[in-house]
């Protein structure tokens, strides 16, 4: 797969052993705005768990003329990744290495001085 501006490609919908798609089944409900909605559906893309939207009360006319629902988006994930799905959502983000937070309350390599000038 290569880099490009043009249409993403969809993920394809799980199917089981007799060839039949797997329900999907309710994972989250996203009130924000389209910032929300567009992070949390890429990082479950960027996962590889497909997902389908559904707009409740009109909210697919409230997309299509203020560009976001006013009632929210209804994300639903296939039964078989919805504990995966689960799991990406509630992730704790963690950086590298914790012990770099510190790095400019080290005191003991600053070469200025108390005016702030060079030594």
């Amino acid at each position: 797969m290569s880099w490009s501006f043009g249409k993403k490609e969809k993920i394809p919908w799980p199917k089981d052993e007799s060839n039949e798609s797997i329900p999907p089944v309710f994972l989250t409900h996203i009130y924000g705005g389209p910032l929300d909605t567009e992070l949390t559906l890429n990082v479950l893309e960027a996962y590889g768990i497909p997902y389908i939207c559904e707009y409740p009360h009109n909210g697919l006319i409230g997309k299509l003329i203020l560009g976001q629902s006013a009632s929210g988006i209804k994300v639903f994930v296939p039964e078989t990744l919805l504990e995966d799905a689960q799991n990406v959502l509630n992730a704790d983000i963690i950086g590298e290495d914790d012990d770099d937070d510190d790095c400019f309350d080290n005191d003991e390599n600053d070469d200025n001085d108390e005016d702030g000038e060079m030594d």
